[in-house]
Parts: C-alpha cells; structure tokens; sequence
C-alpha cells in the first residue's frame, strides 16, 4: 500500500511501504527519526531513533544505542495519518525513502510554505 504526502487539495506518492520521517529539534538540535510502514489498519510506527536525548527528546522505552543513535520500538497503534505541523521546534521535515531524503515541502508541488502537511496511506493507492 502506497504511502502519500497531503497538503491540501494536493498529494504525491512518497513511498511504496515503508517512510521514514526525519527532523532537527530546533532546541536541543538532535536529529530524530521515525519510519512508519503501511498497514491495512493505518501507519504503524516501527522504529524510533534519536542521535542523542535532552529536554523532552528522550529514548524510548526499551532503547538501545546502536552506532551512536538511541533505537527503539514504539508500542502505539497504527494511526489514520500523521500530521507535519510546522513551528518553531521544527523547521522542516524530511521524508526519506531508499536512503534518500527530501524536505516535505519540495515533494508536493504548489503546496504553500506555511501550510500543514499531512503523511497517510494513499487513499485507493493513489493520491
């Protein structure tokens, strides 16, 4: 099931099954990630990583460091989507696929700089 980026009226395909969402908290400056695989229930989240720990970025439970990232395995349900809210604690979101990652905003074309994205399976596996 195809994983698509939503802003607005606007989408684009950004993975086939599996996306992993990247930032910089713009306090601590750690670099967190979070990939999510596509699920006829939803996004289910199936690993957390975080290149250190500080004010509210701390490891998970049941972390392990691994080459120098805190690695876990969130226990939550699948979500309907995941919304990318833009504010002063992230500047931009990257969304990686393949080993490649892009800055959301450069994905959807049109989409205006300060509007709220959306990641979710693609409706119909289509956008």
């Amino acid at each position: 099931m195809p994983i698509c980026l939503i802003s607005g009226a606007k989408s684009v395909v950004v993975a086939a099954e599996v996306v992993t969402l990247a930032w910089t908290h713009s306090v601590e400056k750690t670099e967190w990630r979070e990939t999510y695989a596509a699920t006829p229930a939803g996004l289910q989240i199936v690993e957390a990583r975080i290149k250190g720990s500080g004010a509210g970025m701390e490891p998970g439970e049941g972390a392990r460091l691994v080459d120098g990232w805190w690695v876990w395995r969130p226990a939550l349900p699948a979500l309907a989507s995941v919304p990318l809210a833009r504010s002063g604690a992230v500047a931009d979101w990257r969304v990686c696929s393949h080993h490649a990652c892009t800055a959301a905003g450069d994905l959807v074309p049109g989409a205006a700089p300060d509007a709220g994205m959306v990641l979710a399976p693609c409706a119909g596996g289509r956008p």
